[in-house]
């Protein structure tokens, strides 16, 4: 559904502006380029042994030197919102590279020596595509976003879960799944995705938290990459349920809920969508003016998303839509009826 690699757009004064007035602009070193000074790298294996898209990176003694402090010093700051001495007890056990998509990250494995408790985060270049969908999924959605911009580098912290494909080839087969449930919460991230214009939401791009209940086990899907945010000019590539990867989820939930029933949780994640517009509406409001000014895809793009939109609700409503930001503000608008 997506044939060419994304074009990277640069975070403008506008948009730099506002991360700052909502505290995501801070000095952390600008560490991304000096990562990629490494001099060899092993494939990564799963702890099932399982080859995976990520490489591991070695570096000169020097550069792991000058690294090293820096690296927890952003971790300190992203997880206390601060630097002191806090990170000296702190370890990079660990770099990976992904050499794949359009942010080529880098996740950095952090480990604390006193207790050899882990944790992890990501450095990637910052492209303003990617901070729209953060901040839109930090205001729209269920789930909180912590992320940290300076200069060209992007850090953002892991969101944990079992990897969409993974849940799909491991835990979709087992009997004891709850399968209403899980597609009940697909059908929502489906939705959530779509009305603002989040693409790309293929079983990779995506991860499953599972969560233990009193009496039954709940899931929430949640996206983990948000590149493809309003970029591509088909409607198509903002459904999760079209991607091939997603076939076997997208076939379980026509399976076990009816229309009825479907279009009762589309009702549901419009309302709580809705809700959380209104809370954040200045945010909100602030974020969508400056996304509307800004160039974020090809003018194809947005006068083929504006067509497949009209087509998609029956409307005229999107002809006259210059920027990708326009289309968005008006899609949300219309559909959540705010």
């Amino acid at each position: 559904m997506i044939s060419r690699r994304k074009l990277q757009y640069p975070v403008s004064s506008a948009l730099r502006q506002y991360l700052y007035h909502f505290d995501r602009l801070r000095d952390i070193p600008q560490v991304y380029w000096e990562l990629c000074r490494f001099t060899g790298a092993i494939p990564y294996e799963d702890p099932k042994g399982r080859e995976t898209l990520w490489v591991t990176v070695m570096y000169p003694r020097e550069v792991f030197a000058e690294l090293r402090p820096r690296l927890t010093s952003i971790y300190t700051e992203l997880k206390l919102g601060r630097d002191e001495a806090q990170h000296e007890h702190l370890l990079v056990d660990r770099i990976d590279f992904g050499d794949f998509g359009n942010s080529k990250p880098f996740r950095i494995r952090i480990t604390n020596v006193f207790n050899d408790n882990s944790d992890y985060f990501y450095v990637k270049q910052a492209d303003a595509s990617r901070i729209y969908g953060l901040e839109l999924e930090h205001i729209l959605s269920p789930n909180r976003i912590n992320y940290l911009v300076n200069g060209t580098t992007l850090i953002e912290e892991h969101i944990a879960g079992v990897p969409g494909d993974v849940f799909l080839r491991d835990h979709l087969p087992q009997p004891g799944l709850n399968k209403v449930r899980i597609a009940k919460e697909f059908t929502k991230f489906n939705e959530r995705c779509f009305i603002r214009l989040l693409g790309d939401m293929r079983s990779s791009n995506y991860i499953v938290e599972i969560t233990p209940d009193f009496e039954e086990v709940q899931y929430r899907v949640r996206p983990i990459d948000f590149d493809e945010q309003s970029y591509e000019g088909h409607g198509g590539t903002y459904l999760a349920m079209r991607y091939g990867s997603n076939r076997a989820i997208t076939r379980l939930a026509f399976q076990v809920l009816n229309r009825k029933t479907i279009e009762q949780y589309v009702a549901e994640e419009h309302a709580q969508m809705a809700r959380r517009a209104k809370v954040e509406s200045g945010r909100l409001r602030a974020l969508l003016g400056i996304m509307a000014r800004e160039e974020l895809a090809p003018r194809e793009h947005v006068a083929g998303l504006a067509l497949d939109l009209n087509r998609m609700h029956g409307t005229d409503s999107f002809t006259h839509c210059q920027t990708m930001g326009e289309l968005t503000a008006k899609h949300i608008s219309m559909l959540l009826e705010i």
